[in-house]
């Protein structure tokens, strides 16, 4: 899965207007206009796609976590560091962190996109890279979490109006 894609998946699924949009980018110190944005959202084969890069999808999930949970108290004098080596698990924990979603709420959000997952399956994909227990995230499992994320916020019968 494509950052792009995540993106305009979340978007749909959070029901995220643009200007809500470069309010996110904002909070994490990135300053994004209306027409980059539009950019960012198209599809690969649209013209003028521009491929949203691992930091900059970094930032709008920093941004969203801001924009959910509050700034850090610790990080309030300095603005995050985007990651270059996001991963789907990565992408996981910050939406974890973003929507306060707790381990139920994983397994509920997973259900409603028809997976069933047991609660150390879940664990596995927040350990750290060097556990033996460590489970990489796919894009078929990410996929699915951001179905039953739409799911749950916008209602059933939805992925398909993307």
């Amino acid at each position: 899965m494509n950052n792009n894609d995540i993106l305009r998946r979340l978007r749909y699924a959070l029901d995220i207007s643009n200007p809500t949009m470069i309010e996110i980018f904002q909070l994490s110190g990135c300053t994004i206009e209306q027409p980059t944005l539009i950019k960012l959202l198209k599809k690969e084969d649209e013209e003028e796609f521009i491929s949203c890069s691992n930091p900059l999808m970094s930032l709008f999930l920093d941004g969203l976590i801001v924009q959910k949970r509050g700034r850090r108290e610790s990080d309030a004098e300095q603005p995050p560091k985007p990651d270059a080596s996001l991963n789907n698990n990565a992408i996981l924990k910050k939406l974890r962190i973003a929507l306060d979603l707790k381990e139920d709420d994983m397994l509920a959000i997973m259900k409603l996109a028809g997976v069933t997952i047991s609660k150390s399956e879940l664990s596995a994909l927040f350990r750290n890279k060097g556990h033996k227990h460590y489970k990489e995230c796919g894009d078929q499992f990410l996929r699915n979490f951001l179905q039953g994320l739409t799911v749950r916020n916008r209602g059933a019968g939805t992925e398909k109006n993307q």
